[in-house]
């Protein structure tokens, strides 16, 4: 018979404390992050806490402090869409990037089906996590309000497509889409289309918005497609925006994603850009600039919305901040992130 491995002992809070010379109830204040305890004192604890290889046990720790130390990301995506769209990933690298600051970990959860609602909600009343950061939330069907049924904070990335009052993080998608319409109008176009996101999203509400504040009078509601976003949706509105409209002269195309696929779109129509048609993206992700021509865009900075998602969260769990941003006034306020305009040669 073979032999049993030796269960491998982890190191105690008793074991800390007789590296570090002091109490149990000290090294236990030090790891649930009570702030009673003298600095000098926290550090010697904390060095000998890596001397040891101590790690708490978290299950136990939460039980304690009723914490989890723990954040929900939650998106209302497939997951093929969330792992392909830079925006996304631009999100999570500034969520991660501070919730390491902060010494919490995220779980990450993506929503597409009633099934996956039923989980979502299970776990958030399970009291799992301390709080929920949410992006791309669909108007159609609002996942925002489960959170706040569950009695958790929550902060969106984005603004709520209704009327309530949940703190958000957003970009200023209407500026950056006037910025758009009025950088076509200073090239000259004269038959000015978008195609723009859907509907039942607040950034694409809002770049419409924008779009048709920028043009103002010159602004014709028969030159609106929409897409959804992606690289087909972009490809497929173009081809139907062509077929009605083969004689415009600009696009501004309300995502860099769908600008990627009108451009061959352009071509395969034998239109040039930006001789015949001048194309104006939004995003300004990597890819923009690898573009055939290079993407004239407006620039969103989406790692720093998810970095003060999180410092927003955090105000609102009444925890410390990583750093002082004077945009977090009381933690409650909502943010809007400003964009620019990024000329290259596409328009």
């Amino acid at each position: 018979m073979p032999r049993s491995k030796k269960a491998l002992r982890l190191p105690t809070l008793e074991e800390v404390a007789a590296q570090a010379g002091v109490s149990r109830a000290t090294v236990s204040r030090v790891v649930n992050g009570v702030g009673t305890v003298d600095p000098a004192l926290a550090e010697k604890v904390r060095a000998a806490i890596a001397r040891v290889g101590y790690s708490p046990n978290l299950a136990a720790r939460a039980l304690m402090t009723n914490r989890t130390d723990l954040v929900a990301l939650v998106a209302h995506e497939p997951d093929t869409r969330v792992f392909s769209d830079p925006f996304f990933a631009g999100i999570v690298r500034g969520v991660s990037q501070e919730l390491r600051r902060a010494k919490l970990r995220m779980v990450l959860m993506m929503i597409q089906s009633p099934e996956d609602l039923d989980q979502f909600n299970a776990y958030l009343r399970a009291g799992h996590v301390d709080g929920v950061l949410l992006i791309s939330e669909h108007g159609s069907n609002p996942i925002s309000s489960h959170a706040e049924e569950a009695g958790l904070p929550i902060v969106m990335g984005g603004r709520p497509f209704d009327s309530s009052d949940i703190t958000f993080v957003d970009n200023d998608n209407r500026g950056g889409a006037e910025l758009a319409a009025a950088r076509l109008v200073s090239l000259g176009r004269q038959r000015i289309a978008t195609i723009a996101g859907p509907l039942d999203m607040s950034a694409g509400v809002d770049r419409l918005e924008g779009f048709r504040r920028g043009l103002g009078d010159r602004f014709d509601e028969t030159l609106v497609e929409h897409g959804d976003f992606t690289l087909k949706g972009g490809a497929d509105a173009a081809r139907r925006l062509l077929d009605r409209h083969p004689d415009v002269d600009g696009i501004f195309v309300a995502s860099d994603l769908m600008a990627l696929g009108v451009l061959p779109v352009l071509r395969e129509a034998g239109l040039r850009v930006p001789e015949d048609v001048a194309v104006v993206g939004f995003d300004d992700i990597e890819l923009a600039t690898y573009a055939d021509p290079p993407l004239t865009t407006v620039r969103q900075h989406t790692r720093d919305q998810g970095r003060l998602m999180v410092r927003t969260l955090l105000a609102l769990l009444g925890r410390e901040l990583p750093t002082e941003d004077e945009r977090l006034v009381d933690g409650t306020q909502s943010l809007v992130n400003p964009v620019e305009l990024v000329v290259r040669q596409s328009g």
